[in-house]
């Protein structure tokens, strides 16, 4: 089916009181598990790519966007649950702009190192201009969040909220309220006084990033107050690597069998099934499982 407005996703999930997880892929199994996920539970979903790594000039081999965005294009003719995509956290305009023409629905660029508030401001309104009229959302964040244990964030400011809302005309606004980048082990509690109050300033679509850290019970208060966006990446690549590792300890010699026969010994079907069942598991707690036969 074609790629579902994101608008229409979010509309979607405020009205109905869920939201719609983004579980963030890597290559084809990783992908292929979410996918495999979302039509398991017929529940709508996110997909997409991380653009902070893709163009992460360090790489030691750059990367080709064209070839991530011809992989949801692909999965965009035969996925059977509503779905949109995203290019995740890229602070490169040229790159938030190509994936704007790539295929890409939803965009999200961020603050480049030591931007300040009014340059992230101006140029997430010329991007927001350049991807509208491509018709594709644009999210974008306002405050910053802890990363694991070794920084401290800053929550949402909900006056600034507004009028960053207000004059980049963004889609969704991705808040900092309690939650963490990258936490490796263990769960938190968002500040769901603080959602509320920003609740009462803006009126758009909240996003959390950090979801693998986020504990259930405020992650479904947080969703009660508009929260209908939230991003898994930390605890699919952790699952995946699990299973991995777990596969690879075999004394099979034949390396067809570990790579690509999808029999019990392949170590790609391994990922590919250890990010279906965490992602299943996150669809739950969003509330979103079942939701995608409203849009039928």
């Amino acid at each position: 089916m074609p790629l579902t407005p994101i608008p229409d996703l979010m509309r979607a999930a405020r009205s109905g009181s869920y939201a719609v997880g983004y579980f963030e892929s890597w290559n084809l199994e990783s992908l292929q598990g979410v996918i495999d996920a979302a039509e398991a539970t017929k529940s709508p979903v996110i997909i997409g790519f991380n653009g902070e790594f893709l163009s992460n000039p360090k790489r030691l081999i750059a990367e080709r966007l064209d070839w991530y965005s011809a992989l949801g294009r692909a999965a965009a003719n035969i996925i059977q649950v509503p779905f949109g995509y995203i290019f995740n956290e890229c602070p490169d305009d040229e790159w938030v702009r190509h994936a704007v023409t790539a295929g890409f629905n939803v965009v999200m660029p961020v603050p480049a190192a030591h931007e300040s508030h009014k340059a992230y401001t101006a140029r997430t309104a010329a991007l927001v201009r350049y991807a509208h009229a491509h018709h594709v959302a644009v999210e974008a964040e306002l405050g910053t969040l802890p990363y694991g244990e070794e920084s401290a964030g800053k929550t949402t400011d909900p006056k600034q909220a507004a009028v960053f809302v207000a004059e980049t005309n963004i889609d969704l606004l991705a808040i900092s309220a309690g939650n963490v980048h990258v936490l490796l082990d263990g769960k938190r509690g968002l500040d769901i006084d603080h959602i509320a109050a920003l609740r009462q300033r803006v009126d758009i679509p909240f996003v959390l990033h950090g979801g693998t850290g986020i504990d259930d019970d405020s992650l479904r208060a947080a969703i009660t107050l508009g929260v209908t966006k939230v991003n898994y990446g930390t605890v699919l690549k952790q699952a995946y690597l699990g299973a991995v590792r777990r596969a690879l300890g075999t004394s099979e010699a034949n390396p067809h069998r570990l790579l690509g026969m999808g029999e019990p010994d392949d170590v790609m079907l391994a990922g590919r099934q250890a990010v279906r069942d965490a992602t299943i598991a996150r669809i739950e707690v969003l509330g979103c499982a079942g939701k995608a036969v409203a849009y039928a």
